[in-house]
């Protein structure tokens, strides 16, 4: 090395390679292969995709249950949302008010919750003010709920909104089909 040079080679202003001689040829850069497809400009705001044909799903009970159900949560979630309140919330209100003192493990085993779910929907309800958690008198290993002044009252207005939501679905599909459903599945209630 040569006095007065720190060996650190100087990049140029404009960039070139490293340690590159004066008058050397400068060496075309590599091109990095593309790991996609280029970019294209956005369409227009797409619309809504249409439901794909399924012909052997949609001749299927189970399948237009479950529709059913999807079209039944989305109405709920949005009229309930006006409430700061989820569908599973709700049930979970219903159950404790129609259970006073009922604890933990019996609601997560009546609405098919996992119980840490259950427990993390219950401490919410409990911090907004709605459920009064406390220890079983009977059993110490279990919590057991009760409604709060404000979840009894939040409740009765809830109510109102769970009924327009069946106004709805009965007028979708008409009244008489409408009973007829409710007491075919009532079969499900006792089923666990």
């Amino acid at each position: 090395m040569e006095p007065g040079k720190s060996g650190v080679r100087k990049r140029s202003a404009k960039g070139s390679e490293k340690g590159s001689a004066k008058g050397a040829p400068r060496r075309a850069p590599i091109a990095k292969p593309s790991r996609s497809a280029p970019r294209v400009a956005p369409a227009a705001k797409p619309t809504r995709p249409k439901l794909l044909a399924s012909a052997d799903l949609s001749h299927s009970l189970g399948y237009r249950i479950r529709r059913a159900q999807l079209w039944v949560f989305k109405d709920v979630s949005r009229r309930l949302a006006a409430f700061d309140i989820s569908a599973a919330q709700f049930s979970v209100l219903s159950v404790i008010e129609a259970n006073p003192g009922v604890n933990q493990l019996a609601i997560a085993q009546s609405l098919s919750i996992e119980r840490a779910g259950l427990g993390r929907l219950v401490d919410h309800l409990e911090r907004r003010g709605l459920v009064q958690r406390s220890a079983s008198a009977i059993n110490r290993r279990y919590y057991v709920l009760y409604l709060t002044g404000a979840g009894v009252a939040l409740l009765g207005r809830l109510r109102p909104a769970i009924a327009e939501s069946e106004k709805t679905l009965a007028a979708k599909i008409g009244p008489r089909a409408f009973k007829e459903l409710q007491r075919a599945l009532s079969v499900f209630l006792d089923d666990s």
